[in-house]
Formats: C-alpha cells, sequence, structure tokens
C-alpha cells in the first residue's frame, strides 16, 4: 500500500450548493505534497467528496486532447466535472454513458478563477460509477444527515462564542472560525437545502404512488 493510500482523506458527503459556495482553498503546511483542501461554508474541510446525481450532459471540451465536461444535478444545484488524460477510467464513463443518467462520483474539489474575478469550483474526479435511482436517493439522505450534523456542529460553536460566560472555555472549532471569516452565507441556508433536498424525494414517491399502473 502506497503512502498516498494510507493518508488518503475520507471523502465528505456535500450537496451542491455548498460545494459550489465553497471557494475557499487552503493547505495546513508549506509542504509541496500537502493535500490541499476546499473550506466548506458549515465549517469543515475537504479534500475528497463523494457526491450523486442525474448527469444531464457530457461534452469534449479539449482542443488537442480529450477532456470531457460533464454536468451532474443533485436536488440543491449543478456539480461541473472535469476528466482528461490523467483520469482515463473517469472520461471513459462521461464519454460513454447517454444522459439522463445517475452517477455517483468521488473526487477532488478544484477551484478556479474566470475573466471577470468570480472564483468557481469544480471537481476532478477519481472515479464515476453509474447507480440506481435507490443508490441516488439513499446518498440524498446520507448526505442531508452529514450537512445537518456539520451546521448543528457550526451552530453549538458560534453560540459558545457568544455567550461570554462560556467564550474563554469553549472549545476551539477552527474550521467553523475560518468559515465565518472567509463566507457571508449563514448556514441557515444550507439547512433549507437540506429540507428542499429530502422533499424533493417526497415528491418523487408521491409521483410514483399516484402514476397509473
Amino acid at each position: 500500500m502506497s503512502g498516498e493510500e494510507l493518508t488518503r482523506e475520507v471523502a465528505r458527503r456535500v450537496f451542491a450548493s455548498e460545494f459550489n459556495d465553497s471557494t475557499y482553498a487552503f493547505k495546513e503546511s508549506d509542504d509541496e505534497r500537502a493535500p490541499n483542501y476546499a473550506l466548506l461554508p458549515t465549517g469543515d474541510r475537504a479534500n475528497r467528496v463523494f457526491v450523486a446525481g442525474t448527469l444531464t450532459e457530457t461534452e469534449d471540451v479539449g482542443e488537442e486532447s480529450e477532456y470531457w465536461r460533464g454536468r451532474v444535478v443533485d436536488p440543491t444545484g449543478t456539480f461541473f466535472v472535469y476528466a482528461g488524460q490523467y483520469q482515463p477510467e473517469a472520461a471513459s464513463v462521461l464519454r460513454e454513458t447517454e444522459p439522463p443518467a445517475y452517477v455517483s462520483i468521488v473526487g477532488k474539489p478544484r477551484t478556479y478563477e474566470t475573466d471577470d474575478g468570480t472564483i468557481n469550483v469544480s471537481l476532478r474526479p477519481e472515479s464515476i460509477s453509474v447507480v440506481d435511482d435507490e443508490t441516488r436517493d439513499r446518498w440524498v439522505v446520507e448526505t442531508a444527515e452529514r450537512t445537518l450534523d456539520r451546521i448543528e456542529a457550526f451552530e453549538t460553536w458560534e453560540s459558545e462564542q457568544e455567550a461570554p460566560e462560556s467564550a474563554s472555555t469553549a472549545p476551539t472549532n477552527e474550521y467553523a472560525q475560518m468559515a465565518r471569516e472567509q463566507y457571508d452565507s449563514p448556514v441557515v441556508n444550507y439547512r433549507n437545502d437540506v429540507i428542499q433536498a429530502l422533499e424533493s424525494l417526497e415528491t418523487v414517491e408521491k409521483d410514483d404512488a399516484e402514476a397509473p399502473v
């Protein structure tokens, strides 16, 4: 087993709305090989993420060699996925899969700046798998749970900071502190996204139940 495999980061479950807001990237050491992290607005770091959704569009945007872009939609927004010669298996899936199709992806967040100064976040896949609707739905539920866990930890830390009697003894949460410094979006926005995501599953179940046999 290689050193990279031994130190591989846990893939965070994150909805598209929060992923696309994770525009602040950082390293935790000056080592050239130190991992890059995206700072999640809910107060955690992510070197790798696990996402799922509907692959709605694919396009080869490469000029001299294949470089595939995929558009993957979850109940809260859109992930843009890019794979080229250094991600041959993922590029092959994007090339060969006919949209629309449910997919799950493990990959690394990457930030890039556009000509007008806007910072966008994309996903560089390590692997892409075509999955069924049950797998996608299970991902929505589990991602909702993980997102709520991060929100509750953030809100607990924030309330402790604002209480004078406990501020000096409150446990530190460096990523929550960084998120409060770097981002303007209140975390309640992501709680609303969780509700929206879960309600989308209920709507699908209701439509299925009412469909004529």
